[in-house]
């Protein structure tokens, strides 16, 4: 089912949990909260099971990653679509897709031009939500 090569995704289980775990987060989610929740719903699954999920989930194309302020990978399954990119909230999580043809177009023709193939990105834009700017704890706009 999942993986681009023979053998990529062996149905076990665990991964099938961590994969239905995934897919009932909204957002983004990390794979230590992952494995947390896991663990609170009674899998008994290794938080280095739930990482190899992730990975294979991720060279397979099957989740989207983006990074939190202190480095961390978050996933989310990708959608239907395919490849997307987010704009985060720094303070609160959100995560909205935005739209990225531009930048699609200069990969393409960035590889092209060079002249290499089968070329992956991954585009980080991350701010501060409305919400989390207004917020009744904000004083002042950061940097204000």
């Amino acid at each position: 089912m999942y993986g681009t090569t023979p053998g990529a995704w062996r149905t076990t289980p665990q991964r099938t949990a961590v994969l239905s775990a995934l897919r009932a987060r909204d957002g983004f989610v990390s794979a230590q909260t992952l494995h947390a929740a896991l663990l609170a719903e009674g899998v008994a699954v290794g938080l280095t099971t739930v990482y190899r999920t992730l990975r294979l989930l991720e060279t397979a194309g099957h989740v989207d990653v983006v990074r939190d302020s202190d480095g961390e990978r978050l996933y989310r399954p990708r959608p239907d679509e395919g490849h997307r990119h987010y704009l985060v909230c720094r303070e609160c999580g959100l995560s909205l897709a935005v739209d990225a043809e531009e930048v699609e177009r200069w990969v393409a023709r960035t590889a092209r031009d060079i002249g290499f193939h089968a070329v992956t990105h991954t585009v980080e834009l991350t701010g501060v939500c409305e919400s989390c700017l207004s917020g009744p704890d904000r004083r002042t706009a950061p940097g204000t």
